[in-house]
C-alpha cells in the first residue's frame, strides 16, 4: 500500500487525485517489467507529454550518470520527445528504440531523452535484456491513470537507502491563493544509505537495524547510487524556471538524506504543459509565463 492509502500524509500541501505525475493533464506514463529467472531484473520506463514540444529545463546535481538529449534541452529550452528511463547498459538500445516507434519520415530527427540507474546489484546488466520491442510496449501501455511504483518498469532492479528502490510518483495541488497548479514528480530512486533516510524529519533508517531487514547482498561502494526525477507541472513557466524547477528536486532529495554523493548520478529533468502549439509555421508564439514573484509555492511542492 502507499502512504497516501494509509491516510499518512507528507508534506503540507495535498496531494493530487492519483498523487501522481499523470495528475498533470495528458501526462501518461507506460512501463515494461522484465523478471526472468535468478538475475534478470530490469525495464523501461516512459513519461509522455501531453503535447510536443514543451518548455523545459534539467539540473544535474551530481553528474555521475546519463540523461541523453540536454544539450538541446539547454540550447533551444525545449523538450521535443518523451523522456525514458532504465538501466545503466540500456541506454543506448532505448534511445534508438524511441526513434525508430516516433519517427517514420527520413527527413526528420530525434535526441530522445533517456535517463539511467545501475540496477548491476540485482540484474544482469551486461545482458542487455531491454530490447526495442519492450520500448515500444512501454509506450504502447502508456496511461494518463494510476501510476504502478516499486519494482517496475525502469526500477525493477533498483535499490534505495538500502532497501528495495524503484519507481516512485506523487503529486502536489497548490492552493487556488497560489494559482491551484498541479506539480507531479516520478523518481528512479537508486541512491542513499540506511542510516541517513529521513521520513518528514524522522530518522527512519536508523530505527530499521539490518537484524531486523538485511542490506542487500552486494553493497554499493561508497560514494554511489543514482535517481532520476521527471517533474511535470501545468503551471505556464518559461525554460529557466522550468530549471530552477528541476534545481529543487536535489532538496528533496536532501530531505530524505541523499547528498548527491561523489560518483551518484542525481539528474532531474522538468517541463511545463502551460504553454502550448510552441511548434508552427507562425513567425511568433504566444506565450504566458507566472512571475517569478508567485513561483516558490512550485518549489515547495516539488
Amino acid at each position: 500500500m502507499r502512504a497516501c492509502d494509509l491516510g499518512i500524509e507528507i508534506g503540507s500541501m495535498a496531494p493530487g487525485r492519483k498523487d501522481a505525475i499523470t495528475d498533470v493533464a495528458g501526462v501518461r506514463v507506460g512501463m515494461t517489467t522484465l523478471i526472468e529467472g535468478e538475475d534478470v531484473r530490469t525495464g523501461v520506463t516512459v513519461v509522455i507529454p501531453p503535447e510536443l514540444p514543451l518548455f523545459a529545463g534539467f539540473h544535474s546535481l551530481n553528474g555521475n550518470g546519463e540523461l541523453t538529449g540536454t544539450h538541446w534541452i539547454r540550447e533551444s529550452g525545449l523538450l521535443t520527445t518523451p523522456v525514458a528511463i532504465t538501466n545503466t547498459h540500456s541506454v543506448g538500445v532505448v534511445r534508438d528504440a524511441l526513434i525508430a516507434s516516433h519517427h517514420t519520415d527520413p527527413d526528420e530527427w530525434s535526441l530522445p531523452v533517456v535517463g539511467e540507474t545501475s540496477d548491476a546489484i540485482l540484474n544482469d546488466m551486461n545482458g542487455f535484456h531491454v530490447k526495442p520491442e519492450h520500448v515500444q510496449a512501454a509506450v504502447a501501455s502508456a496511461s494518463d491513470g494510476p501510476v504502478p511504483e516499486g519494482n517496475v518498469g525502469g526500477g525493477t532492479g533498483m535499490t534505495c537507502h538500502e532497501f528495495k528502490g524503484g519507481t516512485g510518483t506523487a503529486s502536489r495541488v497548490l492552493p487556488e491563493a497560489d494559482g491551484g497548479y498541479i506539480v507531479g514528480v516520478l523518481v528512479q530512486a537508486n541512491q542513499g544509505w540506511r542510516h541517513r533516510l529521513t521520513i518528514e524529519g524522522v530518522p527512519v533508517g536508523r530505527e530499521i537495524p539490518y537484524e531486523r531487514i538485511p542490506a542487500p547482498r552486494f553493497k554499493r561502494p561508497p560514494g554511489s547510487g543514482s535517481i532520476i526525477a521527471v517533474v511535470a507541472t501545468d503551471a505556464p513557466l518559461l525554460p529557466g524556471q522550468c530549471e530552477r524547477l528541476a534545481q529543487r528536486v536535489g532538496l528533496g532529495v536532501a530531505r530524505t538524506g541523499g547528498t548527491g554523493e561523489n560518483s551518484s548520478g542525481d539528474i532531474f529533468l522538468a517541463f511545463a504543459t502551460g504553454n502550448r502549439r510552441l511548434a508552427g509555421e507562425e513567425r511568433t508564439a504566444r506565450i504566458e509565463m507566472l512571475r517569478n514573484e508567485h513561483v516558490t509555492a512550485l518549489f515547495f511542492a516539488v
